[in-house]
Protein backbone atom coordinates (compact mmCIF):
# COMPACT_ATOMS: atom_id res chain seq x y z
CA UNK A 1 0.00 0.00 0.00
CA UNK A 2 1.25 3.56 -0.79
CA UNK A 3 -0.14 5.87 1.39
CA UNK A 4 0.18 10.21 0.73
CA UNK A 5 0.85 12.25 3.87
CA UNK A 6 0.31 16.26 4.29
CA UNK A 7 0.67 18.69 6.94
CA UNK A 8 0.73 22.31 7.53
CA UNK A 9 3.64 24.03 9.87
CA UNK A 10 1.43 23.19 12.75
CA UNK A 11 1.57 19.48 12.44
CA UNK A 12 5.07 18.96 10.99
CA UNK A 13 6.48 17.38 13.81
CA UNK A 14 3.78 14.57 14.02
CA UNK A 15 4.39 14.27 10.35
CA UNK A 16 7.46 13.08 10.76
CA UNK A 17 7.00 10.79 13.68
CA UNK A 18 4.54 8.68 11.11
CA UNK A 19 6.09 8.71 8.39
CA UNK A 20 8.33 6.98 10.15
CA UNK A 21 5.99 4.65 12.06
CA UNK A 22 4.78 3.90 8.33
CA UNK A 23 8.42 3.21 6.94
CA UNK A 24 9.26 1.26 10.51
CA UNK A 25 6.17 -1.37 9.34
CA UNK A 26 7.26 -1.13 5.28
CA UNK A 27 4.99 1.39 4.31
CA UNK A 28 5.72 3.59 1.00
CA UNK A 29 5.26 7.34 2.05
CA UNK A 30 4.95 10.14 -0.11
CA UNK A 31 5.23 13.79 1.39
CA UNK A 32 3.18 16.52 0.30
CA UNK A 33 3.45 18.08 3.64
CA UNK A 34 5.84 21.56 4.51
CA UNK A 35 8.70 21.34 5.25
CA UNK A 36 10.44 21.96 8.85
CA UNK A 37 10.14 25.37 8.95
CA UNK A 38 7.62 25.85 6.05
CA UNK A 39 4.55 28.24 6.55
CA UNK A 40 1.94 26.45 4.13
CA UNK A 41 -1.76 26.93 3.99
CA UNK A 42 -3.37 23.75 4.75
CA UNK A 43 -5.98 24.35 2.38
CA UNK A 44 -3.44 23.60 -0.60
CA UNK A 45 -2.19 20.59 1.22
CA UNK A 46 -5.72 19.02 1.79
CA UNK A 47 -6.66 19.30 -2.13
CA UNK A 48 -3.53 18.09 -3.71
CA UNK A 49 -3.40 14.99 -1.21
CA UNK A 50 -7.31 14.36 -1.90
CA UNK A 51 -6.98 15.05 -5.95
CA UNK A 52 -4.01 12.21 -5.54
CA UNK A 53 -6.58 10.37 -3.90
CA UNK A 54 -9.69 10.88 -6.09
CA UNK A 55 -7.44 10.08 -9.42
CA UNK A 56 -6.40 6.57 -7.43
CA UNK A 57 -3.00 7.55 -7.13
CA UNK A 58 -3.02 6.50 -3.74
CA UNK A 59 -5.27 4.36 -1.84
CA UNK A 60 -5.17 6.08 1.26
CA UNK A 61 -3.56 9.12 2.92
CA UNK A 62 -3.29 11.11 5.82
CA UNK A 63 -3.67 14.42 6.69
CA UNK A 64 -2.43 16.53 9.59
CA UNK A 65 -3.19 20.36 10.97
CA UNK A 66 -3.40 21.62 14.00
CA UNK A 67 -6.67 19.60 14.86
CA UNK A 68 -7.69 17.86 11.99
CA UNK A 69 -10.44 19.51 10.86
CA UNK A 70 -9.45 22.18 8.33
CA UNK A 71 -7.60 19.42 6.43
CA UNK A 72 -10.98 17.08 6.57
CA UNK A 73 -13.34 20.01 5.45
CA UNK A 74 -10.92 20.92 2.40
CA UNK A 75 -10.29 17.57 1.62
CA UNK A 76 -14.26 16.52 1.24
CA UNK A 77 -14.39 19.41 -0.94
CA UNK A 78 -12.73 16.88 -3.56
CA UNK A 79 -15.10 15.01 -5.10
CA UNK A 80 -14.93 10.71 -4.26
CA UNK A 81 -13.18 11.48 -1.06
CA UNK A 82 -14.34 10.63 2.10
CA UNK A 83 -12.40 12.52 5.48
CA UNK A 84 -12.97 11.94 8.65
CA UNK A 85 -11.47 13.24 11.80
CA UNK A 86 -9.73 10.41 13.72
CA UNK A 87 -8.83 11.40 17.56
CA UNK A 88 -10.43 7.90 19.21
CA UNK A 89 -9.75 4.76 18.65
CA UNK A 90 -13.91 4.18 18.17
CA UNK A 91 -14.44 6.87 15.65
CA UNK A 92 -11.58 5.80 13.62
CA UNK A 93 -12.49 2.19 13.09
CA UNK A 94 -15.63 3.56 12.15
CA UNK A 95 -14.87 6.00 9.85
CA UNK A 96 -12.91 3.01 7.78
CA UNK A 97 -15.58 0.18 8.40
CA UNK A 98 -18.92 1.95 7.87
CA UNK A 99 -17.48 5.19 5.72
CA UNK A 100 -15.17 3.95 3.70
CA UNK A 101 -12.98 7.07 4.47
CA UNK A 102 -9.87 6.88 2.24
CA UNK A 103 -8.31 10.10 4.43
CA UNK A 104 -7.72 9.80 7.96
CA UNK A 105 -7.16 13.37 9.81
CA UNK A 106 -5.68 14.26 12.89
CA UNK A 107 -4.67 17.17 14.76
CA UNK A 108 -1.05 17.18 16.47
CA UNK A 109 -2.38 20.27 18.95
CA UNK A 110 -5.13 17.54 19.89
CA UNK A 111 -3.63 14.41 20.30
CA UNK A 112 -0.24 12.87 21.24
CA UNK A 113 2.56 11.17 19.49
CA UNK A 114 1.68 7.60 20.86
CA UNK A 115 -1.81 7.80 20.57
CA UNK A 116 -1.52 8.72 16.65
CA UNK A 117 0.62 5.86 15.69
CA UNK A 118 -1.90 3.35 17.61
CA UNK A 119 -4.71 4.94 15.77
CA UNK A 120 -2.61 5.09 12.28
CA UNK A 121 -2.51 1.26 13.43
CA UNK A 122 -6.02 0.79 13.66
CA UNK A 123 -6.88 2.68 10.87
CA UNK A 124 -5.01 0.58 8.46
CA UNK A 125 -5.93 -2.82 9.55
CA UNK A 126 -9.99 -1.79 8.44
CA UNK A 127 -11.69 -2.27 5.84
CA UNK A 128 -15.11 -1.09 4.48
CA UNK A 129 -17.39 -3.28 6.41
CA UNK A 130 -20.33 -2.81 3.71
CA UNK A 131 -23.44 -4.05 5.16
CA UNK A 132 -25.99 -1.81 6.54
CA UNK A 133 -23.54 1.12 5.73
CA UNK A 134 -23.41 -0.04 1.99
CA UNK A 135 -26.52 2.08 0.97
CA UNK A 136 -25.37 4.94 2.94
CA UNK A 137 -21.83 4.93 1.00
CA UNK A 138 -23.36 5.11 -1.96
CA UNK A 139 -26.33 7.54 -1.43
CA UNK A 140 -22.97 9.76 -0.89
CA UNK A 141 -21.93 9.28 -3.66
CA UNK A 142 -25.13 9.25 -6.00
CA UNK A 143 -25.17 12.94 -4.10
CA UNK A 144 -21.70 14.08 -4.79
CA UNK A 145 -22.49 13.16 -8.54
CA UNK A 146 -25.92 15.18 -8.59
CA UNK A 147 -24.65 18.11 -7.55
CA UNK A 148 -21.66 17.88 -9.98
CA UNK A 149 -24.16 17.64 -12.66
CA UNK A 150 -26.19 20.40 -11.31
CA UNK A 151 -23.02 22.87 -11.41
CA UNK A 152 -22.11 21.62 -15.13
CA UNK A 153 -25.65 22.42 -15.96
CA UNK A 154 -25.46 26.05 -14.49
CA UNK A 155 -22.49 26.52 -16.00
CA UNK A 156 -23.52 25.52 -19.57
CA UNK A 157 -26.54 27.77 -19.04
CA UNK A 158 -24.32 30.41 -18.45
Amino acid sequence: MRIAIGCDEAAYGLKVIIMNHLKEKGIEVEDFGADKGEVILYPDVAYKVADQVAAGTYERAILLCGTGIGMSICANKVPGVRAAVCHDPFSTERSRKSNDAQIMCMGERVIGPELAKYLVDIWLGCDFAGGGSAPKVERIKELEQEHIRAALSKNNAV
